[in-house]
């Protein structure tokens, strides 16, 4: 869908773009072809089960996807049965499978009840001799009967030449006029180990465009990281499909990056296609159930896409984020984070404050920003908790704050089939003292239990980080915490704590923040 302009306003976009484009024919619509759950698979150490094919299948669907690829119904009765429950979920978009170019593979297809296959077969003279073994008259006529079987069954189709980029142009151009004269509804060019160039594939899809009725859609794999450079030179040229993966996944190196395809679709080309706000929580959700880890530098959605450490970068953001960043990260449903580190400014710290809601005395920023050079030595981030505690740690020691709770004794017991158990006695200011037991999920949790039911205050962890200073099984373990008064409109206090015990560090910085709100609302009634 093309855009009215008022969402690529957002993008800070170069000047040069335009001008290049001129020579494009304008760009209508373009669908998304969704294979996370066939292709994304396939990436090593993905295992899917059904539960999450369907979790995953709803979030592509709200996320605005044309069509979702559900599996490859040949490879188990679990597949086809997952593919009939994506189906019975009656999604917006189209759902459809993968076949190979054989009468059992769109049999298995039949049988899930789709009315939709995406059938294959290689064209590569490399595949032909090597891995089918076939000659090419051959390939040739699977791929017609295949076609018009799928069609005789009433099903639409969708017809890939596997190893498009590497096959002979006339030969995969004649399979292809075959296929749609016997029925395909549309035609995929698969660049299958992301091995040409833009200007090449956009040549080719040019090509296949001027000789073919049907649309044509596109599956480029990321192998020589051309994925995305090759999706958009192919919608340059008359591709109206785009294949590819949530966050890039996919077999070796992945297939193009969906979100990224959006992105682009809609900030050069005024093509809308995702709905882009959705896009930070739909990909984070496939990391959760993939268990496959983004990348901090990937683009539009890896951590660090929006994290700005420099302070000269952060300065520019405040004054105007396009100064450094392409579009707001608002756009996708991100936020930004300014990270702490070595290179921070005092700029960046205030900011950084402030968005933690500490009142920090200006006279004191010298003695924080040493600080906080000491803890980024390594050139590690200091994690929001740790700048809070630090600061809170700087603010407590200028006051001389007299402590409400201090802890007398600590006992944990943990071990194996034992319900980890921890007492404390805590005594408060005025004397009174009072030792309270409690259990937890493991000793740190447990002990914070019997520390929260001791001091008789609603609060809640908000956030907790450890970290060790050298890499032995010895060494030193800072904690710093971050707790939340529930009864005192949700102030947020941070402790921070060093020892070799992380139990012992993890109930002291506990302490320190309990201690500090107590502090904090004492200044308030007086």
């Amino acid at each position: 869908m093309a855009d009215d302009g008022n969402d690529m306003g957002m993008f800070a976009v170069s000047p040069y773009n335009k001008p290049a484009l001129s020579r494009v024919a304008p760009i209508g619509n373009v669908r998304i072809f969704d294979t996370t759950l066939r292709d994304g698979e396939q990436a090593p150490g993905i295992a899917l089960s059904p539960d999450d094919k369907v979790r995953i299948a709803k979030a592509l669907d709200n996320l605005g996807t044309d069509i979702i690829e559900a599996g490859f119904a040949v490879s188990s009765d679990i597949e086809r049965d997952t593919i009939r429950q994506i189906r019975d979920l009656n999604l917006d978009c189209k759902v459809c499978s993968l076949a190979r170019s054989v009468k059992k593979d769109i049999d298995a297809v039949i049988d899930t009840g789709l009315d939709f296959v995406h059938t294959f077969i290689a064209t590569s003279d490399l595949h032909m001799k090597y891995k089918l073994k076939m000659s090419p008259e051959d390939v040739r006529n699977s791929a017609v009967e295949a076609v018009e079987y799928a069609r005789d069954h009433g099903l639409e189709v969708m017809f890939s030449c596997e190893d498009a980029t590497r096959s002979r142009y006339e030969f995969m151009r004649d399979i292809l006029l075959d296929v749609q004269d016997a029925g395909a509804s549309c035609v995929n060019i698969p660049d299958t180990v992301g091995v040409i160039l833009p200007a090449a594939f956009g040549k080719m899809i040019a090509d296949l465009r001027s000789e073919l009725k049907v649309p044509i859609s596109v599956h480029c794999h990321n192998d020589m990281g051309l994925a995305l450079a090759n999706t958009l030179a192919a919608v340059e040229n008359g591709a109206t499909i785009v294949q590819g993966c949530l966050n890039g996944i996919g077999e070796r190196a992945g297939n193009v990056a969906l979100e990224e395809v959006a992105v682009n679709l809609l900030a050069n080309y005024g093509v809308r296609t995702l709905d882009l706000p959705k896009i930070a929580s739909t990909s984070a959700l496939v990391e959760r159930i993939t268990g496959f880890s983004i990348a901090g530098n990937k683009p539009v959605v890896g951590r660090n896409a929006f994290a700005h450490e420099s302070g000269v970068h952060v300065h520019g953001i405040q004054n105007n984020a396009a100064t450094y960043e392409p579009f707001p990260p608002e756009a996708i449903g991100a936020k930004r984070h300014l990270v702490i580190g070595k290179l921070s400014g005092s700029h960046m710290v205030e900011e950084k404050l402030r968005e933690l809601g500490i009142d920090f005395p200006q006279e004191h920023m010298d003695d924080l920003m040493e600080a906080i050079k000491k803890a980024s030595i390594g050139g590690k981030e200091v994690a929001d908790v740790e700048v809070g505690a630090i600061a809170e740690d700087i603010m407590w020691n200028k006051a001389t704050l007299r402590r409400e709770c201090i802890l007398e004794e600590l006992t944990v017991t943990t071990g194996k089939s034992t319900t980890p158990t921890a007492t404390v006695k805590i005594r408060r200011s005025d004397g009174s003292a009072v030792t309270v037991a409690d259990v937890g999920v493991g000793p740190v949790n447990a002990a914070v239990n019997a520390i929260r039911k001791a001091v008789n205050v609603n609060m809640s962890m908000v956030e907790f980080k450890s970290s060790a200073v050298t890499g032995q099984s010895d060494s030193i373990c800072t904690v710093a915490v971050t707790v939340k008064n529930v009864q005192n409109d949700g102030n947020l206090s941070f402790g921070r704590a060093v020892s070799v015990d992380i139990v012992e560090a993890s109930v002291e910085a506990t302490m320190a923040a309990i201690n500090r709100d107590f502090a904090r609302n004492a200044r308030k009634r007086v």
